[in-house]
């Protein structure tokens, strides 16, 4: 069975593969297909830009697809960045012009008031218009610098208290195990397994017609 990963996030497709790893599937991401056109992500909430773009993707391709929205909320600026995430230092802000703006817009906040979580929510959806959701939380704190060179995005900044370390200092597996992604990936994992099932069985009814 082949699986998409809507996204060109070398560093997504990379933790998402890790999670997927065992399952009988074919896992693609958009870099597969360099001339397929971007979607606009222009809604208001996770939940909503993760199914805007599952949807266009299963439908433009024909082929089960996840999609992943996800990023930072921080408590002292009431939940942003949010979906603004990846472009909160504009549109074509990089991952350190975030990580700039963000240090910035805290730069007089005291640790103890930096609390923050990094929030996903996978949408995976089938051609036939079947759809799921899945959705993931890490709590933690906003760093007074960027520490780490593992991860993307925030990673450097996001503080885990319990574990002494920044996102960015994790191994991938680390990361999968305790990261907002790596949780929503967990729970979606079992729908995919019965998507899996489903899929064989009608392989071998269609393959047994034709003997």
């Amino acid at each position: 069975m082949e699986l998409v990963i809507a996204t060109k996030n070398p560093g997504k497709v990379r933790e998402i593969r890790k999670a997927l790893r065992g399952l009988r599937i074919r896992l693609q991401s958009l870099n597969d297909f360099p001339e397929i056109p971007d979607v606009k992500e222009d809604g208001k909430t996770f939940t909503e830009n993760a199914l805007k773009k599952a949807r266009f993707y299963a439908t433009y391709l024909k082929k089960i697809t996840i999609a992943d929205d996800s990023g930072l909320e921080v408590e002292a600026l009431k939940g942003l960045p949010g979906p603004y995430s990846a472009r909160y230092a504009g549109k074509k802000a990089s991952a350190r012009d975030n990580n700039r703006k963000l240090l910035k817009e805290m730069e007089d906040i005291p640790l103890s008031k930096r609390k923050a979580r990094f929030r996903c929510v996978l949408a995976l959806v089938s051609p036939d218009g079947r759809e799921t959701i899945a959705e993931g939380v890490c709590q933690g704190r906003i760093g007074l610098r960027e520490v780490g060179k593992r991860g993307f995005g925030y990673d450097p900044l996001f503080f885990l208290p319990r574990y002494g370390k920044t996102m960015a200092q994790l191994s991938i597996k680390e990361k999968n195990r305790i990261s907002h992604r790596g949780k929503a990936l967990r729970k979606l994992k079992n729908k995919i397994k019965l998507l899996i099932s489903k899929h064989e069985i009608r392989n071998k009814h269609n393959f047994s017609k034709s003997e």
